[in-house]
């Protein structure tokens, strides 16, 4: 965490200390995607769900999501995964994390709509991670990650 943003710091610490006990009120949710100014934020990903064993996000797809040809970039979802799986595996581990392995596979094209992603937990370890992002619209899996995380105490 960087200390060029110690209010950040402080939301983010408060998040996991909260998330150990219950999973995130909406109000709380909405705190977060307020402060929410990475990647994702720039995405324009919204976090919908926040505990210990999921989390869950969603995206609506763009024109500036899209290839020259109209479908949405496959770099889209593997940074929607990296970014909900990291949340998942920071909140998991009660301390920063990095991925070190992003498998993702695209299962089909979408040019607009809304994405859900969720991640779930494969293994807990104390040093990494492994979750599963599935990435669906309409109930459709449209993408699914496989994201390796390692723990920075």
């Amino acid at each position: 965490m960087s200390q060029e943003n110690p209010d950040k710091f402080e939301l983010m610490a408060k998040m996991v200390a909260t998330v150990q006990e219950r999973p995130l009120s909406a109000e709380e949710i909405a705190v977060f995607n307020a402060h929410n100014h990475g990647l994702g934020g720039l995405l324009g990903l919204d976090f919908t769900f926040v505990s210990k064993d999921e989390v869950r996000a969603q995206l609506e797809v763009k024109p500036e999501h899209h290839q020259p040809w109209g479908a949405a970039n496959g770099g889209l979802y593997c940074s929607i995964a990296e970014s909900v799986g990291s949340i998942a595996s920071f909140v998991a581990a009660a301390a920063p994390v990095v991925g070190i392995n992003n498998n993702t596979d695209f299962i089909r094209s979408v040019s607009d709509g809304i994405l859900e992603a969720v991640a779930t937990p494969v293994q807990l370890g104390r040093r990494t991670h492994i979750w599963c992002i599935e990435m669906r619209q309409a109930g459709k899996l449209i993408a699914r990650t496989n994201l390796r995380t390692m723990v920075n105490p």
